[in-house]
């Protein structure tokens, strides 16, 4: 018998009757005593109907519903690794990644079906099931013995639970392995820099397909008892109300969510006496918006994460928000920071280096990417590729990002990513993107050209549509007569910047 890693099964017997989770759009809910049930009688289906096995992919294109929150109680008991898929993604995009993990089985919303009418899915992967369908499944007829008990698979803690698809600086999506020692490790972490016990509440309207939507609050609260309301959607009304109505003690969102919540003539209203913070990352916070919630008498705490570790890696405490603004706080408990020179020696105080970690809570690798794994690992170190200084006082302070990535509207864009599909083009010779400010999304992206032959901006922008998400097509389009380089050949960013 292994439970160690099936917390629905546990919390069926301490907390039978508590709702753990609600789905907003429909009021469904599930008590942990029927989640666990539905993941038993799944668990059941998936491993004999089906036949997967334990380390077998299932890949998920769906909003947050219920049934995903099931799938990963399955996912516990069983071994099988779930790969939710960003449906925002072109189908192509799509294609590249369910080629790379190979499942064996998709889910998907009807909505989605389109994305994944490809030769490959067809031919390769053997069983599709609608979310409705696997709605019936889990709603299929009387109980039986199959509810109360699954005999769950051994489970090793370094055995994924999900692998979480990030942007890769070379322009393909990286699958970083999130295994079960992370998901346990980075809910303790979690607990102890905020609170997190059986009374947290929190609405969750991040994507699934994020490390955030899972490991910002719904994994931990889950593993402590706790109750998440999900949203399919961020809506700045909707969340206003929902914090009062579900009594939310805990409530995570991005700079943009919050400044739109803050505008709105009914934030002046709402009752936030339940809520004790709300948890901020993905980019900084500006000071004025800060101070904006703390007069309504909610702090800010901002942090930083990264889905190949924790996520949750920093925390700036509350108390601190304004005196260290842009800080992006001190590590979480179980959490080893070095910040090194391009030489490898460490940094003295407030010299920028970059960060590396250390700590239960760090990815044994990227999936199938043996290459990439030993480039982000050396000696149990992971390599973030992001610059930061330290202050005297021991708080962290992001000072760039080696890879030029920049934030538009929460989602990480990779320049690289975009600069392969435009250079694609029969028509362009030379492209690169940078990032450049936007009073709505934080940041879009500003692509320069150096054409081959004739090519308008709407053609270019038209082009990419078809090519990536709405969310990675620049926003901007100038065109050059070369692009300006240093002396080693690579494209001048900062010159680009200017």
């Amino acid at each position: 018998m292994w439970h160690h890693h099936d917390w629905a099964a546990k919390w069926a017997v301490y907390s039978p009757e508590k709702i753990a989770f609600k789905e907003y759009e429909t009021s469904r809910a599930l008590t942990f005593f029927e989640l666990n049930k539905l993941a038993n009688r799944l668990a059941h289906y998936l491993i004999q109907t089906c036949k997967l096995k334990k380390g077998d992919r299932v890949a998920i294109l769906a909003e947050n519903n219920l049934e995903y929150l099931v799938l990963f109680s399955v996912a516990q008991k069983t071994g099988l690794i779930l790969v939710p898929v960003n449906y925002r993604l072109a189908s192509t995009e799509i294609d590249y990644l369910l080629k790379n993990c190979e499942p064996r089985l998709i889910i998907c919303e009807d909505k989605f079906l389109e994305k994944i009418k490809t030769g490959f899915v067809e031919k390769n992967i053997p069983y599709l099931l609608e979310i409705n369908e696997l709605k019936q499944i889990c709603n299929k007829g009387k109980n039986t013995a199959n509810d109360l008990f699954f005999d769950n698979m051994k489970i090793e803690v370094n055995d994924p639970v999900f692998i979480l698809y990030t942007s890769g600086t070379t322009g393909f999506p990286k699958g970083a392995l999130y295994t079960h020692k992370m998901l346990f490790w980075n809910s303790i972490n979690t607990a102890m820099s905020l609170i997190v016990n059986t009374e947290s509440r929190t609405v969750n309207c991040m994507p699934p397909f994020h490390t955030g939507g899972w490991n910002v609050l719904t994994t931990p609260f889950f593993h402590h008892g706790g109750y998440t309301c999900l949203m399919k959607k961020f809506d700045p009304v909707q969340v206003l109300q929902l914090i009062d109505s579900e009594q939310v003690t805990i409530f995570m969102g991005v700079p943009t969510m919050l400044g739109m919540m803050a505008d709105l003539p009914a934030f002046e209203q709402t009752d936030f006496s339940s809520l004790k913070y709300i948890i901020v990352g993905g980019e900084p916070m500006p000071v004025p918006l800060i101070e904006k919630w703390d007069a309504k008498g909610v702090p800010i705490r901002q942090g930083y994460g990264m889905t190949e570790v924790g996520p949750n890696l920093t925390s700036l405490h509350q108390r601190d928000a304004i005196r260290k603004k842009g800080s992006i706080g001190r590590q979480n408990f179980y959490v080893q920071t070095k910040i090194i020179r391009p030489d490898g020696n460490e940094t003295e105080i407030n010299e920028a280096g970059e960060l590396l970690l250390r700590g239960p809570m760090v990815t044994p690798g990227y999936w199938r990417n043996e290459e990439a794994s030993k480039k982000a690992i050396k000696n149990n170190w992971f390599y973030t590729g992001d610059m930061v200084r330290q202050d005297e006082e021991g708080y962290l302070f992001i000072v760039d990002r080696i890879k030029n990535m920049f934030i538009s509207g929460g989602e990480n864009v990779y320049p690289a990513e975009i600069e392969r599909v435009l250079i694609a083009h029969e028509k362009i010779n030379e492209a690169a993107v940078i990032g450049v400010a936007d009073k709505k999304w934080g940041e879009v992206g500003k692509a320069f050209i150096v054409k081959k032959e004739n090519i308008s901006e709407t053609e270019i922008i038209d082009y990419c549509r078809t090519k990536m998400a709405k969310f990675k097509v620049p926003k901007y389009i100038e065109f050059l007569s070369e692009l300006p380089k240093n002396d080693t050949g690579k494209i001048d960013r900062q010159e680009l910047k200017k």
